[in-house]
């Protein structure tokens, strides 16, 4: 597996986005999941990618026990803070308090069954806390040994900049995908360029809408997020999926899974970006890591970008209540 760099931190150039094995997708397998962890490593995947409110709490632990008996240097753990969980999946508040960070890091440690994380994010901005606030809360963390690098996720550029002079950050994490390309147009992959961040993409595959395999809305599971997503509701739905259509024929073209152009794609865009996919199952991770092999030419990423072009996915990413929380 090739490495990438987040700030000085030397990851694989693919991570495994766990969230799925616990939360939000349905469909839970705990022994599948740890399996799949386990190949995850195997294949040289070094980066796993968790947080404290997925479950609640209870990836975090599915992911401590994976990482039980692992030589603590064949992994990368990175997890997250700063999201209160409501009822709902659409109902939560964001708490980026300095007392809330170092309360955040035990919990995790504990369920994590680590004494240290390798990456700790900040999940989304609180806007009544001053970010100098939260990241000195964290660089506090890292002088007790407790985080070795500090990240953030869905941040403005000039958040970005301000929490960076306070203490380094390595990595940005946010939606980037052929159908989200945000971080292209509000300037923040360019600041992560300029000073030498990384870029952590997560839902690289547009949560599993770029596999191809997602045909109906009625397939979802009852208490799949997915349903209250805007781009799988209504016309928005058979909007993307023609839009998914034309990379498959793509794919199928160059004899590749569409999953694997698509990853491929966001591969290419810059040497700083490390994708997250998230899967749970084995089957679908060997076909991810297939993509970090495969070199597009310049001419099938002009084709990708005429069939998926810049703003082309119908639908905001999030529900309006949740859109509220990005880009702080």
């Amino acid at each position: 597996m090739n490495t990438r760099k987040l700030g000085n931190l030397s990851v694989s150039a693919l991570g495994l986005g766990c969230m799925g094995m616990s939360d939000f997708y349905g469909g839970r397998d705990e022994a599948e999941s740890l399996a799949t962890i386990d190949r995850a490593l195997e294949l040289g995947v070094t980066l796993l990618d968790t947080a404290d409110m997925y479950g609640p709490y209870t990836n975090e632990e599915l992911v401590g026990r994976a990482l039980r008996g692992k030589k603590r240097d064949s992994f990368v753990l990175a997890t997250k803070f700063g999201i209160v969980r409501g009822p709902r999946p659409q109902d939560r508040a964001v708490n980026g308090k300095p007392e809330y960070v170092k309360q955040s890091i035990e919990g995790s440690l504990k369920r994590l069954g680590l004494e240290y994380v390798d990456l700790y994010q900040y999940h989304r901005v609180d806007a009544s806390t001053p970010i100098e606030e939260t990241v000195g809360a964290l660089a506090e963390l890292v002088k007790a040994g407790k985080v070795r690098h500090i990240g953030l996720s869905e941040v403005s550029v000039s958040t970005l900049r301000r929490a960076h002079a306070v203490h380094p950050i390595a990595s940005v994490q946010s939606e980037y995908s052929l159908w989200t390309r945000d971080p292209e147009t509000d300037g923040v992959l360019e600041a992560c360029r300029e000073l030498g961040i990384g870029f952590l993409a997560y839902s690289p595959l547009g949560r599993g809408f770029l596999t191809g395999q997602i045909k109906k809305f009625e397939d979802f599971d009852a208490d799949d997020y997915r349903r209250l997503s805007p781009r799988f509701q209504g016309e928005n739905f058979n909007k993307n999926l023609n839009l998914v259509a034309r990379i498959t024929e793509l794919a199928r073209a160059r004899g590749v899974a569409t999953s694997q152009l698509a990853l491929a794609w966001l591969l290419a865009q810059s040497p700083n970006i490390v994708p997250i996919p998230g899967t749970k199952r084995r089957k679908y991770l060997e076909e991810n890591v297939g993509a970090v092999g495969l070199v597009l030419s310049a001419q099938e990423l002009a084709q990708l970008e005429a069939a998926f072009p810049l703003g082309a996915a119908a639908g905001p990413r999030y529900p309006e209540t949740m859109m509220t929380t990005l880009a702080r």
